[in-house]
């Protein structure tokens, strides 16, 4: 029976929150689902002054645009817990958030509950998180060819970012890249004038100072300091009088003691979160003591780690010169980069971890060092190599699957039979888990110029006649492929995140019953 005009009217108005949520999903989604797949292309931000990013990496999309609708800014987290957690597949967990959200409308505006839908998306997304789980292979090791090709996929098959993302792989170690808090993608550093390299050490942004005379050290102790190189001070009023004037004179003395300290230490580095005094600087200077001041608190951590120096505060330096030396870190050499404008500073030699031995050789601080010829494209190249960095700590991590989203595909049509075993309205959400998992590749499959219906049932059919979850479609030829064979694979944590971020984000948006704006924080104190 066909619904009466004004039935259809008030049941419009009465989800008429949830439709407009649905469509700021769907208009984010639409503006990144043309860059998945190896044929999908990029897209062209343009900021106010007239800079340009060029792009298909999702999150830099969803972080650059000028997005106002708070559900849109709601998916845009989708994005960027996959970035933080993962650093691999921003797109697909947003692709997968947005057709979540438009197959659980679709239930509810049929006239399942939300209630039901949302708690059918949980249970299908554990359902299929499970299956995806059973479906990952391990790795076995730097020789594994599975591992290559997740990176030289998420590399988007540039051959020396691949190459340079498997050397820095090697030399940090196969147990340090399965450590949850440590990121490989962190290490990539990008600049216009560089040449692709790989180094033991690390890059600082910053010029040290005098490098017109000081801009080289061979092996020197280190010292870093979570603070500036200066004086203790004393309040105005304090210096204003005769005792005051002479507790000053015995800091400095105290202090240029220090500095004469530090020099009979053998310190040929000082690395500052904050400045140098004017007379420390020249002290450096006349001793030949390199110093880089004003680095990050980050950067500062990291060189500590290298070096194996302690940071501490400047009223360490008052210590017993056995106490402050065992505070002190080493580096074979660090230098002033003058093409770069960059301090490169070197890790001590240590063992290199074999490929029959994968968790042999202690971890290693490395630098992946990416160029371009422009600023704009060093800046995509380096987005690219810390996707295949995350893309080869995540296989690392937890094994891979088959790609092109014929795993997703596999796993939509178990949920669908898995349906059919569910009593209760939670089995519509559980229908529209599957029917999002059937989007990936019908994207990629749409990038690539073809009738997603079509080529979906092929791969489907194929899938079942052959009893292979890993049959796809080819995006140059549109015949069937077997991806495992044509070494086409996701690391299968990364499609795990993505697919418990979608459900978790659907799940959110689905219960939103109205959306109310918040009075102002600063006038409600005022009241």
């Amino acid at each position: 029976m066909a619904q009466h005009p004004s039935s259809r009217q008030d049941s419009d108005e009465r989800y008429a929150t949830l439709l407009n949520n649905a469509q700021a999903v769907r208009t984010l989604c639409s503006a990144i689902e043309g860059t998945l797949g190896p044929k999908g292309l990029d897209v062209m931000l343009v900021g106010a002054q007239g800079d340009i990013i060029l792009t298909n990496d999702g999150v830099t999309i969803l972080d650059r645009m000028d997005v106002t609708h708070p559900v849109a800014k709601l998916v845009i987290q989708v994005a960027r817990a996959q970035q933080q957690e993962v650093g691999d597949g921003t797109t697909t967990a947003t692709v997968l958030a947005g057709a979540l959200v438009e197959a659980g409308v679709q239930q509810v505006m049929r006239g399942v509950p939300a209630a039901k839908v949302v708690a059918g998306i949980q249970q299908g997304v554990a359902y299929a998180s499970q299956l995806l789980g059973e479906r990952s292979m391990a790795l076995q090791g730097w020789d594994d060819p599975l591992l290559r090709q997740a990176v030289y996929i998420a590399g988007r098959e540039q051959e020396d970012i691949v190459q340079l993302v498997l050397n820095a792989g090697r030399q940090v170690g196969w147990e340090m890249l399965k450590s949850r808090s440590f990121r490989l993608a962190d290490t990539v550093e990008a600049h216009e004038l560089a040449n692709n390299e790989c180094f033991e050490g690390l890059l600082l942004k910053q010029k040290p100072l005098h490098y017109e005379w000081l801009s080289e050290q061979s092996d020197c102790r280190v010292l870093v300091l979570q603070d500036g190189l200066v004086p203790e001070e004393l309040d105005e009023q304090v210096l204003s009088t005769e005792a005051g004037f002479q507790q000053y004179m015995q800091l400095q003395r105290a202090f240029m003691l220090q500095l004469e300290q530090l020099k009979q230490l053998g310190v040929g580095l000082i690395v500052l979160e904050r400045s140098i005094h004017p007379e420390a600087e020249q002290f450096c200077f006349d001793h030949e003591i390199m110093v880089v001041q004003r680095v990050s608190r980050e950067q500062v951590k990291r060189v500590a780690q290298l070096t194996g120096a302690k940071p501490i505060k400047r009223t360490a330096l008052s210590k017993a010169g056995d106490e402050l030396e065992a505070m002190l870190g080493r580096t074979p050499a660090v230098r002033y980069d003058e093409r770069l404008e960059r301090v490169r500073l070197y890790a001590s030699p240590q063992p290199t971890p074999s490929a029959s031995s994968p968790a042999a050789g202690a971890a290693k601080q490395v630098t992946m060092l990416v160029g371009a010829s422009t600023r704009e494209i060093v800046g995509e190249r380096a987005r690219i190599a810390a996707d295949a960095a995350s893309a080869l700590q995540a296989a690392i991590q937890g094994g891979v699957l088959p790609g092109g989203g014929t795993a997703e595909l596999a796993v939509s049509y178990a949920l669908e039979r898995y349906r059919e075993t569910v009593r209760g309205m939670e089995a519509f959400g559980i229908a529209a888990v599957a029917e999002a998992l059937r989007k990936p590749m019908a994207q990629v499959v749409l990038n690539a110029g073809y009738n997603p219906l079509e080529k979906l049932e092929e791969a489907r059919a194929a899938q079942t006649a052959a009893g292979n979850d890993a049959i796809g479609i080819d995006c140059d030829t549109g015949a069937l492929l077997p991806v495992m064979e044509a070494g086409i694979v996701d690391p299968a944590r990364v499609k795990l995140h993505a697919l418990r971020a979608a459900g978790e984000v659907a799940a959110a948006v689905l219960r939103i019953h109205t959306v109310i704006k918040m009075r102002d924080s600063a006038s409600s104190r005022e009241q």
